[in-house]
Formats: structure tokens, C-alpha cells, sequence
């Protein structure tokens, strides 16, 4: 870059610090294997890390997390249940990006565990009453050698809204080579770090989710009023027009 596209880059008056990213990397490959998606999500990790935000890319395919919809899978007949540590860094963290290989035009099956999973979640309520999904950006990375980017990032994005999460404009991006049976995204000649359509929507991506976290930061989340599980609950209705329905 010159010394006046490093200037657009760099100087900024956004405070980023404080915010922590957890990325999900839903292949179906184990930590030390080479997997073309976390290749990607490394970019969008990059650019975050650079400005002061607290990261971790964890595979779900390393822990043992059995199929279900409840926080604890131990309670309802499964030995093991490595979810709810898992769990506890996606509470914790302000931005959940969640990467996925295509299979047959859809997301792996990792990745719809992990979804479901994270819908298990979805009765607890933040200190507001709320869902507690609600004050959290989120977004998805896809990657492969066949057609489904855009409907892969659909059905995540749209799971992952209706759990709570805010999503920014362009939330999502991914890479797909050619048809059929071929190079993927890290393997070398594949053009895949070179796209630039690719990595200008992983930039665009990064920095939409990067400040809508800040902005909700900054206002506390969203505010409580009109969506607060635990007031509704208690018998208010929030102007609904027929307040004695029940």
C-alpha cells in the first residue's frame, strides 16, 4: 500500500479495546489437521486482534458435545457433555462468528449440532430480562468446492437473529473454488486468498461486526423495554393492544 491507503487503514478514532470475539470452526476435521475454513476465519481474526480485540477460534469437533436442545445433555441420558464450558466463551464473548464447510449445499452437521446447541441456551435471560443472545453481534464464514455460500450464511444468520444475536449488514462472506472435486480455500494455486470479492466481504464483515459490538457496548445492549421475557411473564403487555387476551 502506499503511505495514503495506510493512513485510510490505520487511523481510526474507534475504540475496539474490552471487546472479546469467539470463532467457532464447525469443520469436521480435528485441531492439527489443515481445514480451508479457519484459514479464512484467521483473516477476520487478524483484523480484530489488530485492534485490540480479545480472540479464540475453537473447533466443537475436539470436544464431545452430544445432539439435543438443553443447556446439559448429562441430565437428559448422555456420559459426557463438553457443551457447557464451550457454552461459557460464547456468553462471555461480545461477537460469535461461526465457520462451516459446505456439504451437499448445506452446512456441516457440526455446524447445525452447534446451532442447536446454542438454541438449548436460548430460555436463559441476561440481568435486563431479556434473552441472553440480546446486546451480541454475530456473523459467518463459509467455505467450499461447491454452490451454498449464501444459503449456508441464510439458515445460520437467520438462527442465529431469531435466538437474540444482532446481525449488521453484510454478516457474512465465504469462498467457494471451482465445481466438483478441486482445490480448496488454504491449498496453494487456489485463488482463494487472492479473491478479492472474497476478502473484501471478510473485511467488510469484520468491521461491521466489530462495530455494532462496540456500538452495543456502549449503549448496554439493547434497550429493555418492550422485549424483557421476565416482565412479560409478570403479566406486562408493553402496549400490546389486547392486554387481557389471555
Amino acid at each position: 500500500m502506499n503511505p495514503k491507503q495506510e493512513e485510510l487503514c490505520k487511523n481510526h478514532d474507534f475504540d475496539f479495546s474490552g471487546l472479546k470475539a469467539i470463532f467457532l470452526n464447525c469443520t469436521l476435521k480435528p485441531s492439527g489437521e489443515l481445514s480451508h475454513t479457519e484459514a479464512l476465519m484467521n483473516v477476520s481474526q487478524s483484523i480484530m486482534e489488530a485492534n485490540g480485540i480479545r480472540t479464540e477460534i475453537l473447533r466443537p469437533v475436539d470436544f464431545t458435545i452430544p445432539p439435543g436442545v438443553y443447556p446439559d445433555m448429562t441430565q437428559h441420558g448422555f456420559k459426557k457433555d463438553d457443551w457447557p464450558q464451550l457454552c461459557e466463551k460464547v456468553m462471555d464473548a461480545n461477537i460469535l462468528v461461526i465457520g462451516t464447510p459446505i456439504w451437499l449445499g448445506e452446512e456441516s452437521s457440526v455446524c447445525r449440532l452447534v446451532i442447536e446447541r446454542l438454541y438449548g441456551e436460548s430460555g436463559k435471560l441476561n440481568d435486563n430480562g431479556q434473552y441472553a443472545y440480546y446486546g451480541k453481534a454475530a456473523g459467518c464464514l463459509v467455505t467450499g468446492n461447491e454452490d451454498g455460500i449464501k444459503h449456508c450464511g441464510m439458515t445460520i444468520l437467520y438462527a442465529l437473529q431469531h435466538l437474540g444475536y444482532v446481525i449488521p449488514p453484510q454478516a457474512d462472506a465465504g469462498w467457494i473454488g471451482e465445481a466438483g472435486p478441486g482445490k480448496s480455500y488454504a491449498d496453494e494455486g487456489s485463488g482463494g486468498p487472492e479473491n478479492d470479492f472474497t476478502q473484501r466481504n471478510t473485511t467488510f464483515m469484520t468491521w461491521n461486526l466489530m462495530h455494532m459490538a462496540r456500538m452495543l457496548q456502549e449503549s448496554n445492549g439493547i434497550p429493555a423495554h418492550g422485549n424483557q421475557r421476565s416482565e412479560w411473564d409478570a403479566g406486562c403487555r408493553f402496549d400490546h393492544p389486547n392486554p387481557d387476551y389471555r
